[in-house]
């Protein structure tokens, strides 16, 4: 038995509530029109985006229309499909059969193994691309084409979340464009061993550029997330443990340079990449300078060069380690925004 988290509907009021059930009715039938409580176009617009959050199985409808006479209690509301009813059959048992087939690897895993099961299976298998085609926001475009942007990330997450037993939930922040940041941004909210957690594939998915995975925003606080997130559109439950984020629970979240310097010596010898967390103090470009430095020493004792990545608002930073003598470089990382819609 799985469990489903409608926390969408819970912020909601009786009327919206009514609203919210008949539009989550109609669409699991694929009705061609249906009854909905009268309500403020935007607010019905805002609840039939609850629905599709709170159920990602539906996927198959993103937009709607309706009409209503003056006196009405009542307006019909008319979903629009992206697909014949005879595809969008096809199409939902074939999302049926894959979600069965993924989360059946993991239904014997802890609560902590199965997150990590489903980020990894999303970062390894979906490719990131801000495609102009509606299904890339859905679970058809992650878990069926293995394209998606963050909102088909989420919700493929979710869903498979949902199969695997773990409360969770897609939250939305607001675009800023002041800052450059033009779309609104996905990502899940986590409860695992009953505490809750922020956990964003996508960022993570886009910062994974080598062979090597990226936990960089894996069971983070609110403190942490926010230093590069916007705040919330709808509330979300409060995430105030920092202590099991992923590089610290593995050990490769340093505080002193001393310590630093001795895993890039180890990471120079063997020949791997070293990607750690900084915890000791405020990033600043004192204290990357000095880290950098540590990381050029150290290769040039081996003859090689240091091609370096920083993610600075998480305080990740990756090291390889190149054979022969070059020039220094540094890339300052940024995680992709995906595009959500708004719907008016």
């Amino acid at each position: 038995m799985s469990v489903n988290s409608t926390y969408y509907y819970e912020l909601l009021n009786r009327e919206q509530q009514k609203a919210y059930y008949a539009i989550r009715e109609g669409l699991s039938e694929m009705r061609d029109s249906f009854p909905v409580v009268k309500l403020d176009g935007k607010v019905l617009s805002d609840i039939y985006f609850f629905v599709r959050l709170d159920h990602p199985e539906l996927f198959y409808s993103v937009t709607f229309s309706y009409r209503y006479y003056a006196d009405s209690t009542y307006v019909e509301l008319v979903p629009e499909y992206l697909f014949s009813k005879d595809k969008l059959r096809e199409h939902k048992q074939a999302m049926e059969s894959r979600i069965r087939k993924i989360t059946s690897k993991a239904e014997t895993l802890s609560e902590r193994e199965k997150e990590q099961y489903v980020h990894d299976f999303l970062c390894d298998t979906v490719h990131y691309d801000k495609l102009k085609k509606e299904y890339s926001h859905e679970i058809i475009g992650a878990l069926g084409n293995g394209v998606a942007v963050c909102e088909g990330i989420a919700k493929a997450a979710k869903i498979l979340f949902d199969r695997l037993n773990i409360w969770c939930v897609v939250a939305i922040s607001e675009s800023n464009p002041e800052k450059g940041i033009k779309y609104r941004h996905a990502w899940n909210v986590i409860r695992i061993d009953g505490v809750y957690y922020h956990l964003d594939v996508t960022f993570d998915n886009t910062l994974a550029k080598s062979e090597i995975r990226r936990y960089d925003y894996f069971n983070l606080s609110d403190k942490q997330v926010f230093r590069d997130h916007e705040p919330v559109i709808w509330r979300m439950p409060s995430c105030n443990d920092g202590e099991h984020f992923y590089y610290k629970e593995k050990k490769i979240s340093w505080t002193t340079l001393e310590e630093v310097q001795n895993r890039t010596r180890q990471a120079v010898k063997k020949g791997k990449i070293l990607l750690f967390h900084w915890r000791g103090g405020y990033l600043t470009k004192d204290i990357l300078r000095q880290l950098i430095d540590i990381f050029e020493e150290e290769a040039a004792l081996k003859e090689k060069h240091v091609l370096v990545s920083v993610n600075w608002p998480q305080a990740v930073l990756l090291a390889r380690f190149v054979e022969g003598a070059g020039a220094r470089q540094v890339e300052m990382e940024e995680a992709n925004e995906g595009e959500i819609p708004i719907l008016e």
